[in-house]
């Protein structure tokens, strides 16, 4: 039986029994795993669940989501990448879309089929948006409640006009909540319900400004008193299987310092009588062992307050002092001397929220290995594997450690120049450092919390784009294949760990995952809230973001015979602030590179050129032109720019076709549609 479907050019089989090569299949309607009945093109490797393949979707809709105007559907993303963001529920995605191309608003088959209605009375001084009430919503919703921070279950309000990543969403009984109440913690005033808490100075050391809570507070402001949503309505006594004894709530105004956080409170904490330990509520809960981003071991709760052992007792995440009279997070590893604040730790992007269980065995793990050894060679008694075969190509590959190397050859992992030692193919020209060919399929990374999956495939278009320094790259990848994350890093940001000693800076820097209000000292972009940066913890007020920390220290210009050098500082007059490459003019106080011996200057890109990690002679799509273009280097008789008319020294793109013959920078290739 066939089918004809909109979303495929060719006609779909019906599949009873699915099975692909020994590989999990996703729907590309919801991209959920294929299973049972589906419709197929096996030349394409394109399949359907029966179900997504019989939907009756309507080629155009109007949906109470997005009202103005009709949303027309799409089978796939009409974006470059090829991926879409649901408006609604904010997961990243490849199937089916409803979209509306002039709000860039956009709804996958899932959230498309809910149902909601408009909020009539909910207060303006809460939000400044209308919110959609959602009766069920099926748990495509996957974040925490914007009021109560905590994970969103059963009836839910929505505002559509808040959008990546600043969603506003709410449980129905956060919207619910009373906007004035009275609370034995301030008998003199009422507390107001706030949408967020009002500033406090950049350096405090409250509980709500060290776990940076962002929800609803109940305030006064003649007190300068606030109160996360989630006390309001603490029960008189919790009992937690992590402590044998009951926890009594002292509902008054007092000033204590929480026993397992170390975190002064100003009300409301938690005594165990028998243990003579005061705690705030939330760290009631603390988990026992966990996992986290920046360690590669298990962590354990610790509030034993005898004196530590670790002698050097400053927390690996904030970098600062860790005081042992209070809880904390210690290394169940033998000899392992990491050690963290109990708020640092379980910071939502450090922690997943996954709980490790008592007696798990490290040791025991699933394997991680992405190569099989066919052949070993002794090198100074040490086994080494002179032959093998790597998950991601389909021939042997043996091992080099002096071989005549190209000038050309890249490896096809990390994308850098091939250097001794490396696997090669005898049959094709596929090359691999052999750090490269070592790496393990799974690994954290402190740059997100999740843990990190090695790849080797892009999107449609034959590239990815880092998460990390936002740079165009081919070659392996580790990224996050959990829930709606679609992070992913290249090979060369992997390799960066949680600090930093960069020649820029006299001190060490330090991975900071929250820099709103910041910006690089490099290039001088302005941070966000969710970018990744290295920051100088001693008040000098230096940053760098992951793409400076990145740059070569050293660079190759064509005439010149030197290796020029990254250099941070120029004091020459601003009249001779000029690149050689490019002759125009340079910023002052911004880096570049520089050879003394000849007195060369180069701005960054010009050094470094604008596709650093493509593999030359690798084809690419979605450029803004009709056919695939060619990575190419230029050195010498280097043609001009179809679009700007400069020439394309270094890294540019080709189009090899007879009709076209013409070349282009990598800035100016999305212009291209406008002259051709």
């Amino acid at each position: 039986m066939e089918i004809l479907h909109f979303s495929h050019h060719h006609p779909l089989v019906f599949i009873q029994a699915h099975s692909v090569a020994s590989k999990a299949a996703l729907c590309l309607g919801c991209e959920k795993p294929v299973e049972g009945w589906s419709y197929g093109c096996n030349q394409c490797e394109f399949y359907l669940h029966k179900g997504c393949a019989e939907l009756e979707l309507a080629p155009k809709i109007q949906h109470p989501f997005h009202p103005f105007h009709p949303l027309t559907l799409l089978p796939k993303s009409p974006y470059s990448g090829g991926i879409t963001a649901c408006s609604f529920c904010g997961k990243n995605f490849e199937g089916f879309v409803y979209n509306c191309f002039d709000c860039e608003f956009d709804l996958h088959i899932n959230c498309a089929l809910l149902q909601s209605s408009i909020a009539t009375n909910f207060p303006h001084s809460l939000h400044h948006h209308p919110l959609h009430f959602i009766q069920n919503h099926n748990e495509e919703v996957e974040r925490d409640c914007s009021g109560c921070q905590k994970p969103l279950s059963g009836p839910i309000y929505h505002c559509f006009d808040c959008s990546y990543p600043t969603f506003f969403t709410l449980h129905k009984e956060c919207v619910e909540l009373p906007l004035e109440i009275n609370h034995p913690c301030d008998r003199k005033h009422p507390l107001t319900l706030l949408p967020q808490r009002p500033a406090h100075p950049e350096k405090c050391s409250c509980y709500l400004c060290k776990i940076q809570w962002s929800g609803f507070v109940y305030s006064c402001s003649l007190c300068n008193f606030e109160l996360s949503v989630d006390y309001i309505f603490s029960p008189p006594t919790i009992t937690n299987a992590s402590h044998e004894h009951p926890w009594m709530l002292i509902s008054k105004k007092m000033s204590f310092i929480c026993d397992f956080c170390g975190i002064v409170g100003d009300h409301s904490p938690y005594l165990c009588a028998t243990c003579n330990l005061v705690v705030h509520k939330n760290c009631i809960s603390l988990p026992r062992n966990i996992r986290i981003t920046r360690h590669y071991h298990v962590i354990c709760f610790s509030y034993s307050f005898q004196q530590n052992q670790v002698e050097d007792c400053m927390c690996r995440i904030c970098f600062t002092e860790v005081d042992t009279s209070y809880g904390r997070y210690c290394c169940s590893a033998s000899g392992c001397d990491y050690i963290a604040h109990a708020h640092c730790a379980t910071n939502k992007s450090i922690w997943d929220g996954t709980i490790i269980k008592e007696g798990y065995d490290e040791r025991h793990g699933p394997s991680n290995l992405i190569t099989d050894v066919i052949e070993q060679i002794s090198i100074e008694e040490i086994m080494v594997a002179s032959k093998i075969k790597h998950s991601y190509h389909h021939h042997n590959l043996r091992l080099t450690f002096s071989g005549e190397i190209k000038d050309d050859s890249q490896c096809d992992g990390c994308i850098r120049p091939i250097s001794n030692p490396f696997y090669s193919c005898e049959q094709c020209k596929f090359f691999l450092h052999k750090d490269c060919a070592e790496l393990r399929k799974e690994m954290p990374h402190p740059f997100h919390k999740h843990l990190l999956t090695l790849s080797n495939s892009h999107d449609g278009y034959g590239y990815s784009v880092c998460g990390a320094c936002r740079r165009l790259y081919q070659g392996f990848s580790y990224r996050c294949y959990k829930g709606d994350c679609c992070f992913e890093f290249d090979i060369q940001c992997m390799l960066l760990s949680d600090t930093l000693k960069h020649p820029s800076h006299k001190h060490p820097l330090f991975l900071v995952h929250n820099n709103k209000g910041t910006s690089c000292s490099a290039c001088f972009k302005k941070l966000h809230s969710r970018d990744v940066a290295y920051r100088c913890m001693k008040r000098c007020d230096f940053s760098l973001d992951v793409g400076c920390a990145t740059l070569p220290l050293t660079a190759w210009y064509k005439y010149d015979r030197h290796p020029l050098t990254l250099t941070f500082s120029d004091d020459s007059e601003p009249s001779q602030l000029y690149c050689d490459l490019c002759e125009e003019k340079r910023k002052p106080n911004r880096w570049f590179y520089y050879c003394a011996d000849c007195d060369d200057s180069l701005h960054l890109n010009c050094a470094v050129g604008g596709l650093p990690y493509m593999k030359i002679g690798n084809r690419i799509k979605g450029t803004g032109h009709r056919h695939p273009l060619t990575v190419v280097k230029n050195i010498w008789n280097c043609p001009p720019c179809k679009v700007c008319g400069e020439v394309c020294n270094g890294q540019a793109l080709e189009c090899k076709e007879s009709e076209c013959n013409f070349t282009v920078h990598r800035y100016c290739e999305w212009d291209l549609q406008w002259i051709i």
